[in-house]
């Protein structure tokens, strides 16, 4: 069973999440109506991985340490929305979630375990498109709360 029991937040941050769980929305009701029209929900894999490679490019200063991109990639309102703890040093990048708003929002159409897992890893996709845009960065995907974990475990190692 799904456990994500967010911690109550300040407004701002309550209003975030719920930016969040729209784009989510979005994303499973792209998903199941192209599944309903035959496409294979690998175009979303695809386009995910797109924009996080934007995100890469754009959005993130390019450096070589982890301290440094942790501070972008973790930023304070990006933690509190999370509920992240975010471990840095010059060789790893450790984050643990807590809260997840994307799994918050899919658990309103559904309970297959299995299908929210899927969008997960879909939506996964973005974060493995911004590390690909870093040359001394591998990442790494651990226990996730759409697979039942107690957090989600997100890692940047340095090559």
């Amino acid at each position: 069973m799904i456990q994500n029991n967010p911690q109550q937040k300040p407004k701002v941050i309550e209003d975030l999440r719920k930016a969040v769980e729209h784009r989510a929305v979005w994303m499973y009701l792209l998903i199941d109506e192209a599944v309903k029209q035959g496409l294979n929900p690998e175009f979303a894999r695809k386009a995910i991985f797109r924009c996080g490679c934007f995100h890469g490019d754009n959005k993130f200063r390019q450096t070589s340490s982890l301290t440094e991109f942790a501070q972008q990639f973790a930023d304070p309102n990006v933690t509190e929305i999370f509920e992240m703890d975010v471990h840095s040093s010059d060789q790893e990048l450790a984050i643990d979630f807590h809260y997840c708003p994307l799994v918050a929002a899919w658990l309103k159409f559904t309970s297959d375990e299995k299908k929210i897992a899927e969008l997960c890893d879909i939506a996964m996709d973005g974060d493995r498109g911004i590390a690909s845009r870093f040359d001394t960065f591998d990442f790494s995907l651990g226990q996730t709360i759409a697979k039942g974990g107690k957090v989600c475990q997100i890692r940047f190692k340095k090559k």
